[in-house]
């Protein structure tokens, strides 16, 4: 119990330390609001008229810093988290976070679960049978994929597989013709045009898990109790996934906690690359047009997610290690 309430108080000096950081950091990028909704008008309005109406939307840049940042507190506990000051002027950010969140959900959360389960598996392979085809030829690969940048993989699956073959889309999120619906027809739209962005995320990210699994899998191979555990006479598969796999599985649960965090941030590059609608690519809009409510509710998720996905890791580290619980 003392060791959970130690993590509950980390986890909420973390968030008001970050929550304060959001506040302040957005007030430091060059520009403002004003500058974006000018250049969007060409200058055909002007500034006291624009100043009127971001004012009606609540912002309201000569107000006390001190208020400001505890009305932001309250708003951002409470889920009052404004309308945007962006591209999408007046529409409330709560309803941009609700249409976008899905689809990063879907394409960002399927395929990061994917890559560190298979990577996971090919990692456990590779350090069972050090030394032989698996381990020689596929993590040499891995390094090379994760190595690459996203953008790299992705305008070369684009040029491959949709300007010189036309199989895939290259972007979008489903085809506009089809009416949405749980229908076979739209569902496999869907899946048609996550492919790319899909594919691009499992190229350069599955190379991590195969790596650390596997340096994981040798360092616990080398202990007594697997050791213990041939000497008893059990078969390969046992020793290979009770004893060695479950032990060497632990420390990669912190990172994997760490990408189901980051998923709500979806892949900022990949989600631009392909026009695809998530948060990452509406984290980018809010940048380009200094959209505050936007930024600052996005980062409060973002920040949220990591913290409670390390949470939930520390508490499973705990049930799955007893060594844990005692030093605790």
């Amino acid at each position: 119990m003392r060791y959970l309430l130690r993590r509950v108080g980390f986890f909420l000096l973390t968030l008001w330390a970050a929550l304060t950081l959001n506040f302040f950091l957005p007030h430091f990028m060059p520009g403002s609001p004003i500058n974006t909704l000018r250049a969007q008008t060409k200058g055909r309005v002007s500034d006291a008229q624009l100043t009127e109406i971001l004012t009606s939307f609540g912002y309201k840049p000569h107000e006390n810093i001190v208020q400001q940042y505890f009305n932001y507190l309250g708003n951002m506990v409470t889920g009052n988290w404004g309308v945007s000051l962006g591209s999408s002027l007046g529409t409330p950010v709560s309803k941009l976070i609700g249409e976008a969140l899905p689809w990063t959900l879907g394409l960002v959360g399927i395929t990061t679960v994917l890559a560190f389960l298979l990577g996971s598996l090919v990692g456990t392979i590779a350090a069972w049978r050090r030394g032989g085809v698996v381990d020689s030829v596929l993590p040499s690969v891995f390094v090379v994929t994760s190595a690459l940048p996203y953008f790299v993989v992705g305008l070369f699956l684009i040029l491959f597989l949709t300007v010189d073959n036309t199989w895939l889309p290259s972007s979008g999120n489903y085809d506009t013709s089809i009416v949405p619906g749980f229908s076979p027809g739209f569902i496999g739209s869907v899946l048609k045009y996550a492919a790319l962005p899909a594919l691009t995320l499992l190229i350069t990210s599955i190379g991590g898990w195969v790596l650390t699994m596997r340096n994981n899998m040798i360092t616990t191979l080398a202990e007594d109790y697997i050791r213990m555990g041939r000497a008893k006479g059990l078969s390969d598969r046992k020793v290979m996934l009770n004893y060695a796999a479950r032990n060497a599985f632990l420390p990669n649960l912190s990172g994997f906690a760490m990408s189901i965090g980051f998923v709500l941030t979806g892949a900022i590059l990949v989600e631009k690359i392909f026009n695809y609608p998530g948060l990452g690519y509406q984290l980018y809009n809010a940048v380009q047009s200094i959209d505050y409510p936007m930024m600052q509710t996005l980062f409060m998720l973002f920040t949220v997610a990591v913290l409670g996905a390390l949470l939930i890791c520390d508490l499973v580290t705990v049930w799955l290690d007893p060594r844990t619980r005692a030093k605790g």
